[in-house]
């Protein structure tokens, strides 16, 4: 491939030495954030009401770990696209 040559070897057009993605189904981080966001506000609220009823405050912070963990496990599934390759795999292996 010489130097003046603008794709891979796939006929990919590269730019600035990598690869420009051609599907429209990868997912930027604001959407995966927008995905996201009505099961972060559960957790948060969650913690809210119990802290409204009068728990112990160490009750809310030993829960929010949690639920902060697994809201950015999800946005990590959505932005690079886990559950979306998972279910591709499947549908290809099977014919």
């Amino acid at each position: 491939m010489d130097s003046t040559d603008d794709t891979t070897a796939d006929g990919t057009p590269v730019r600035d030495g990598a690869p420009i993605p051609d599907d429209d189904t990868e997912v930027s981080r604001k959407q995966a954030a927008l995905f996201i966001s009505p099961f972060l506000a559960l957790g948060l609220a969650d913690v809210v009401l119990l802290l409204g009823w009068g728990l112990d405050p160490l009750w809310g912070f030993m829960i929010l770990p949690p639920i902060l963990f697994i809201s950015f496990l999800g946005w990590i599934a959505f932005k690079y696209g886990f559950v979306g390759d998972r279910t591709d795999e499947e549908v290809h292996g099977a014919e």
